[in-house]
C-alpha cells in the first residue's frame, strides 16, 4: 500500500511541477523571444485534470477532504467513527459513477488532439481515469477498514509532529 501510496504522491506531485514549468517557461520565452510554448495552455489544463483527481485519491484515503467538523470534535470515539464511515460512504458513492464518466469520456474522445502539437487528449484523459478509478478504489479500502477502527494516517507524521500539533 506504501508503494501505490508514494506512486499516487508523485504523479500529482510531478504533474504540478510540469504546470509550473510549463507556465514560467512560457512566460519567460513569451517576454524574451516572443514566441510561445507550443500547447502549454492545453498542456497544463490536462496535467491540472491529472494532478486533481490524483490529489482526490490521497484525500479520500488520508480523509484530508476539507470539513467543518464542529459535531465531529464534540462526538466521543465511536460517534467520530460513524460520522466517518458515512463520509466515506458517500465520498465513495460519489467517486464511482465519477470515475466510469470519467472513462466513458476517454472512450468518446476518438482522435481530438491538442490545438499546435496534435497529442492525443486519450492519453491525458487516461491518466485523469485511472487516478479517479483509484480515487474509489481508495475510498472503498478506507470504508472497509474505518469501522474496526483503522484508518489511515501520513507515515510522514510522527509521534512528536502529532503530539504537537494536537497541543498535548
Amino acid at each position: 500500500m506504501k508503494r501505490l501510496l508514494s506512486a499516487v504522491e508523485t504523479l500529482a506531485a510531478l504533474s504540478l511541477l510540469v504546470i509550473a514549468l510549463l507556465t514560467a517557461g512560457n512566460v519567460l520565452v513569451r517576454y524574451t523571444f516572443g514566441w510561445q510554448v507550443p500547447d502549454w495552455f492545453d498542456g497544463t489544463q490536462m496535467l491540472l485534470g491529472i494532478a486533481m483527481f490524483w490529489g482526490i485519491a490521497l484525500a479520500t484515503w488520508y480523509g484530508n477532504h476539507i470539513a467543518v467538523d464542529l459535531l465531529w470534535e464534540a462526538l466521543g470515539p465511536r460517534g467520530k467513527r460513524v460520522i466517518d464511515v458515512l463520509a466515506t460512504a458517500v465520498t465513495l458513492a460519489f467517486l464511482v459513477p465519477l470515475a466510469w464518466m470519467v472513462w466513458v469520456k476517454v472512450g468518446g474522445t476518438g482522435s481530438q488532439g491538442t490545438m499546435d502539437l496534435r497529442l492525443p487528449l486519450k492519453w491525458f484523459y487516461s491518466a485523469a481515469a485511472v487516478g479517479a478509478t483509484v480515487a474509489a478504489v481508495l475510498a472503498a479500502v478506507r470504508l472497509g477498514l474505518l469501522p474496526f477502527g483503522r484508518e489511515a494516517h501520513a507515515e510522514a507524521v510522527d509521534e512528536i509532529t502529532a503530539e504537537g500539533i494536537h497541543g498535548s
